[in-house]
């Protein structure tokens, strides 16, 4: 149904953003990975169009905990998803976000991190000065 929707969307010149992650268990179990490229395998395919696509990882195990990946692994983990995205697609891999646990404070480490192209900025935008206290922070 999901791969349907999408299609749709961007038969619609819509774009996408593609949300993945492991729970908590999964990641307990050693399975990050593993549960991304299937997420990611079973919904995309290179007959997309990937200039409307974004990719945004989301731990489930980090949104709204305060807990985040280190860095090694949110370096690991999104190189990988580029990986697979560039076996989808035979190119160049669709923009990867980072979003769980953004803040005014996570934003500082997140920022030194290459492969992130981005963030998706979830409860933290709720509130105008937290959201602008993130802007600042990722600049300073």
């Amino acid at each position: 149904m999901l791969k349907e929707k999408i299609k749709i969307a961007l038969n619609n010149n819509f774009k996408i953003v593609f949300c993945i992650g492991e729970n908590k268990k999964q990641k307990k179990n050693k399975k990050t990975l593993s549960v991304l490229k299937k997420q990611l395998t079973q919904v995309l395919s290179k007959k997309l169009n990937k200039n409307n696509i974004i990719v945004a990882y989301e731990p489930i195990w980090s949104i709204g905990s305060g807990k985040i990946p280190t860095e090694n692994e949110l370096k690991r983990t999104i190189g990988f998803i580029k990986e697979v995205l560039k076996t989808i697609f035979k190119k160049k891999s669709p923009p990867v976000l980072y979003g769980g646990s953004v803040d005014e404070s996570s934003v500082k480490l997140f920022k030194k991190i290459k492969e992130i192209d981005g963030f998706l900025i979830g409860g933290a935008s709720k509130s105008s000065k937290k959201f602008i206290d993130i802007i600042k922070n990722y600049y300073r």
